[in-house]
């Protein structure tokens, strides 16, 4: 028997790093993003041989190991070790010889989750193989503690809820780990029209989203007014784009994320860089209305709101910046787990 899993990345609209603490410990965060048509895959096949192998097979990385009650976290593919040690402290896996495969379609640090949603998709690989009784909030809680607690990794709480969740969700965040997801119930020729309008544009790099967050979150330790006060209207953002949608008035879309996106630049040094400032005013002369950066900053995906019919002015554009526009759709599940 084989088992699988898959959970879907996420484009972050509104209210991005209002999900980290310690602000949304002390403020409360909100944030609005919707699951796109790009994955998280796990597989785990049970072997007859005596080991532990791991692979992610975008990254070309593999390791073995013999049959232990932990796997050493050395810098290579700590994810899949990080849920396998927390399982089998928390449940005792069984003497199982297995391999477990990953693969993800958008690269590590492009700024859509893919670490998270990489952690919530093995989780629900185990969790099918071992028949384990977790819901939605148990599995985004469980991937968020891995992530950030068992492996010291620095980042907010979207991802994990995204990708467990999957659809258009204004979440909210609070102290002791408590978050209240809110599914939006949006008219299909809304998000049909906002699909044809936002273009995904990668921009070729990558970037380690960490050093970004702990600015951020040493920002708001520090008392930065500056920093504090961009994060509270981020915020008010997530609000806002919030009514726009549930309400079609669509043509603020642009005006919003343009908006976050000067906010965005004050919480944190290398949220955007030289180039990509360049990207974003380029996009803007040829049509599109406002757009953003994804996830931490610093590079990977970039997002644009392209009203009327500027979709195809702006992303010829794009392409003389030597990127790639991603072709994407709205998703409305969440994690999705079953046996081959």
């Amino acid at each position: 028997m084989i088992y699988r899993s898959k959970a879907p990345l996420r484009i972050g609209l509104a209210g991005g790093g209002t999900d980290v603490s310690p602000y949304s410990d002390e403020f409360g965060g909100a944030i609005l993003n919707a699951t796109v048509s790009l994955y998280a895959y796990a597989t785990i096949e049970p072997l007859s041989e005596n080991g532990i192998i791991l692979q992610a097979a975008d990254r070309k990385e593999e390791q073995r190991f013999e049959w232990s009650n932990e796997l050493p976290i050395d810098g290579t593919l700590d994810l899949a070790k990080g849920v396998y040690n927390r399982l089998q402290k928390d449940h005792g896996l069984p003497l199982t010889n297995f391999r477990l495969t990953t693969f993800v379609d958008a690269p590590a640090g492009s700024g859509l989750g893919t670490s998270s949603t990489l952690v919530v998709a093995i989780l629900g690989a185990f969790a099918e193989m071992l028949k384990l009784p977790l819901g939605d909030y148990d599995i985004a809680h469980y991937a968020y503690e891995i992530e950030r607690k068992d492996l010291a990794l620095a980042g907010g709480r979207q991802d994990q809820y995204a990708a467990t969740f999957g659809g258009v969700n204004y979440m909210e965040f609070f102290a002791d780990d408590k978050v209240i997801v809110n599914p939006l119930r949006i008219r299909q020729e809304y998000l049909d029209e906002l699909e044809n309008n936002l273009v995904l544009y990668f921009t070729s790099t990558s970037r380690e989203s960490s050093q970004i967050i702990k600015e951020q979150q040493k920002n708001v330790l520090q008392k930065n007014e500056k920093s504090i006060e961009a994060m509270h209207q981020l915020k008010e953002q997530s609000k806002m784009m919030k009514e726009a949608l549930l309400k079609g008035r669509l043509h603020e879309i642009g005006e919003i994320l343009d908006y976050g996106f000067q906010q965005k630049r004050r919480m944190a040094a290398n949220i955007s860089n030289d180039k990509m400032d360049e990207i974003y005013e380029a996009a803007k002369k040829a049509g599109a209305t406002g757009g953003k950066i994804s996830g931490a900053g610093g590079g990977g995906f970039m997002i644009f709101y392209c009203p009327n019919n500027t979709r195809y002015q702006v992303i010829e554009t794009l392409n003389r910046f030597g990127g790639e526009i991603k072709q994407y759709q709205f998703t409305k599940h969440g994690l999705r787990s079953w046996e081959g």
